[in-house]
């Protein structure tokens, strides 16, 4: 189920992404601040259903806040003159990492966990 969500979601961009206006230069910065957030989030909503937490509300709030002030800090160094944004990016893309370290970790382990099923179950059927 979650892997036809995927696809259908890389389709539905890509044919998105075909047919949307190329952004101004200006707003590149807002954007690509926008998009860490949002993957932040979602990357922070994969790690809570391994941890079998996880919160719709939560989940919408965090993406919908994160991308906001991210975005506001971003508006905020271009009126001071201050890259405030880096910061905004660096714990959000430290945020990123640390998730999907536990991702990888829960996927690992469950793996290992199937190979020494079957070993165990051969050496069973063995003897």
């Amino acid at each position: 189920m979650i892997i036809i969500a995927i696809i259908l979601g890389c389709v539905i961009g890509a044919i998105i992404g075909v047919n949307a206006p190329i952004i101004p230069y200006t707003y590149s910065t807002f954007l690509a601040i926008a998009v860490v957030a949002a993957l932040d989030s979602v990357f922070g909503g994969i790690t809570s259903v391994i941890k079998k937490n996880f919160d719709l509300t939560i989940f919408i709030t965090g993406f919908f806040c994160n991308s906001i002030l991210s975005i506001a800090l971003t508006y905020l160094g271009q009126r001071l003159n201050i890259d405030i944004y880096l910061a905004a990016l660096v714990v959000f893309v430290g945020r990123m990492f640390t998730n999907l370290t536990i991702i990888r970790r829960y996927y690992v382990d469950l793996w290992k966990s199937k190979i020494t099923q079957k070993v165990k179950s051969g050496k069973k059927a063995e003897e």
